[in-house]
């Protein structure tokens, strides 16, 4: 397709991983493309590196692996040169202590104690021998699992700080897709045979990912990747307008071409024409801009979301600990995890006399959290790091917020039912408007999966139909042809994210046995 004299090509909304993946992909094939994304300086989205005097922060950690040879190839040829391998090292903070994860058995014998191991897996047992037949929620299936005490202090505290909801509310598959391969047996053991020398066999991630050893990772951040594929799509003649954020998306009924309207931070106003529009922006907002609104427009705006916020501190140390990330498993701290920016890559922290760490807290937009100012946050930041005992409170030299609008989309029980109503609408009435990315299409997946959504629409522009059903990426980063039988593949791997369990009605309960064990899907067991 030859470049438009009045207009482009492709216009893109985001420049996420699946924006820019698109937006580099057409630019080597010779179309011409402008991008329009709303944030005033970082690309990437989600997968973004924040800079604050020299220190950058990655936004929620993002190990570079994908079982795609496409997606990873693709990595390489954006950035060829600067990827290196980390060690994967991560643990659970829990009562003052803590735990490998994966558990290693000794260790957690000794931190736990004699009486309270016992008594974890006396539960562990029980829990084997009279499972819960009933089988409705998180907690019902991790307790099955794992039996009670160490459901309370391994998966309890951090769900909930997490999701924002009890886990006695969460649906159980969601338990069952979220720790698929994990067993409490298979990680003891795994732990047994490496404290005993027998087990030297590195795991690559092909079997359960939560094993991984080493991970892949750009010295700069993951924000290294796209700012390349930006500066890739720019010298390709192409245009990526930042600070440009959505505001309209009309299509002229008689040629068919879409006008993008975007407005900057100063109130100006920018029109691209296009001839096929990519939207990596959240489904909900899409909707209620484009003009004239679809008839489902109601059903995005039931779509919902998770934020969450990064406190970063530079800290006086040499380094605080090895690990990536530490997972807070306790409740008198508002904290769930903590980063320390320098064992994802030493380049991303300058001196080597200041330590940065990342504490992620969860929340919802215009929650209290989210709503409190800056110094409230980092003055509670260096108050929490403190009663962890990670450092003392006069250690801290600096501090800095990032705020994550819409980091999660939640599937709760009428998330699909309004995805597929937008979506049939949309793909009915406006064949060259292509959704792609976890909030393009509200679907909780990580960023090879948003990558390869992109690359299998650029394949239909070209195609000239929707030869790929990008519906069909499931969890593996795999794609299918068009078709019933690869979307039903991919639903049945997709990543999900907690639902509230719907309340049963005493009768039809006690008259039916409430929800079966077999409501839980085979494919979705540990």
């Amino acid at each position: 397709m030859g470049r438009a004299d009045t207009g482009v090509d492709v216009a893109i909304i985001g420049a996420g991983p699946a924006g820019l993946t698109a937006a580099y992909l057409l630019t080597q094939q010779g179309y011409s493309v402008t991008v329009i994304e709303k944030d005033p300086h970082y690309v990437g989205g989600i997968s973004r590196t924040v800079e604050h005097d020299g220190f950058r922060f990655d936004i929620g950690g993002h190990r570079f692996f994908s079982k795609s040879k496409e997606v990873v190839d693709l990595w390489n040829e954006i950035l060829p040169d600067d990827f290196i391998q980390r060690p994967r090292m991560s643990r659970i903070y829990y009562e003052g202590k803590f735990y490998s994860y994966p558990l290693r058995a000794f260790e957690a014998l000794w931190n736990l104690g004699i009486v309270r191991s016992t008594l974890c897996m006396a539960s562990f047992a029980k829990a084997k021998l009279f499972p819960n037949r009933n089988v409705r929620s998180f907690q019902d299936w991790t307790v099955n699992q794992f039996g009670h005490r160490l459901f309370s202090i391994f998966f309890k505290t951090y769900t909930e700080k997490v999701w924002g909801m009890p886990c006695d509310e969460m649906s159980a598959d969601w338990a069952a897709q979220r720790i698929k391969g994990l067993s409490l047996g298979a990680a003891v053991l795994d732990g047994l045979k490496r404290s005993l020398g027998l087990n030297r066999r590195p795991n690559d991630g092909m079997a359960t990912k939560t094993l991984l050893e080493t991970f892949r990772y750009p010295r700069l951040g993951p924000g290294m990747m796209w700012e390349a594929a930006r500066d890739k799509v720019v010298a390709g003649g192409n245009r990526v307008l930042m600070g440009h954020a959505l505001k309209q998306l009309t299509q002229d009924q008689v040629t068919g071409r879409w006008r993008v309207t975007a407005t900057t931070g100063d109130g100006a106003t920018v029109a691209i024409d296009a001839a096929h529009v990519i939207s990596s922006a959240p489904m909900r907002e899409l909707a209620s801009r484009i003009h004239p609104m679809p008839e489902t427009t109601g059903a995005a705006a039931d779509l919902k979301y998770r934020d969450f916020l990064t406190v970063a501190l530079m800290i006086r140390s040499d380094d605080l600990f090895p690990d990536n990330w530490i997972y807070i498993h306790d409740s008198k701290v508002k904290v769930g995890r903590v980063q320390n920016f320098r064992s994802w890559s030493p380049e991303m922290v300058p001196d080597a006399r200041i330590a940065c760490v990342g504490l992620e807290y969860f929340c919802f937009e215009g929650d209290g959290l989210w709503s409190s100012n800056d110094d409230d946050l980092i003055a509670l930041a260096k108050k929490e790091m403190a009663i962890l005992g990670l450092c003392k409170a006069e250690d801290v030299v600096g501090g800095a917020v990032v705020r994550q609008e819409k980091a999660y989309p939640v599937y709760d029980d009428a998330y699909a039912a309004n995805v597929l109503a937008l979506r049939t609408e949309l793909e009915a009435k406006y064949p060259t408007l292509h959704l792609v990315g976890r909030n393009g299409m509200h679907r909780y997946n990580n960023q090879d999966h948003a990558m390869m959504t992109a690359m299998l629409t650029v394949r239909n522009i070209a195609a000239g139909a929707r030869v790929y059903d990008i519906w069909g990426v499931n969890e593996d980063a795999e794609y299918h042809e068009s078709g019933d039988e690869g979307e039903r593949a991919a639903l049945a791997s997709e990543r999900l994210v907690p639902s509230r369990i719907a309340p049963v009605d005493p009768a039809i309960a006690q008259d039916a046995g409430a929800i079966k064990p077999d409501a839980i899907k085979p494919d979705r067991a540990a």
